[in-house]
């Protein structure tokens, strides 16, 4: 028996990150453990979890769990608005909970996308291989070269 479904297809912020998940080189979608995860060769992103260790009320549903770069995450771990997952905080994952008051680049209101996108970018190129990374890099300096 598979997981039930722990998301609303409908959900705003999903689409938000799907749209930016689906936009990396060769990223596609699976539904796992009953919510959306975005890979290549490897996860690299996924749409809820839990809170490390607070299994019985304490969900992130409408977080997005990422893998930062390891240069990142002291940084990261003072920083109030992100929460160790559970399962895969233990290797350096983390949490952004899009839908609480803070998401939004350390002040209330609403969610930096910009911050995000950096975010999955980060997890991306930690997981996605050298040839996918180079190929998103080429495809950032003819975006900027349009740009101009």
């Amino acid at each position: 028996m598979g997981h039930p479904i722990m998301f609303d297809d409908a959900d705003p912020l999903l689409a938000r990150v799907r749209r930016i998940c689906l936009g990396l080189p060769d990223a596609a979608e699976k539904i796992s453990h009953g919510r959306p995860n975005w890979y290549t060769s490897r996860v690299f992103a996924t749409y809820g979890g839990a809170v490390k260790g607070e299994h019985a009320g304490s969900r992130l549903d409408r977080a997005l769990l990422f893998l930062p770069d390891p240069e990142d995450l002291p940084a990261l771990d003072l920083d109030e608005r992100f929460v160790v997952p559970a399962y895969v905080g233990v290797r350096g994952w983390r949490a952004f909970p899009l839908d609480r008051p803070g998401s939004g680049a350390g002040h209330p209101g609403p969610v930096d996308w910009d911050e995000v996108a950096e975010l999955i970018e980060s997890s991306y190129r930690q997981l996605a291989g050298a040839g996918r990374v180079a190929r998103l890099d080429a495809l950032r300096r003819q975006a900027g070269r349009r740009d101009h």
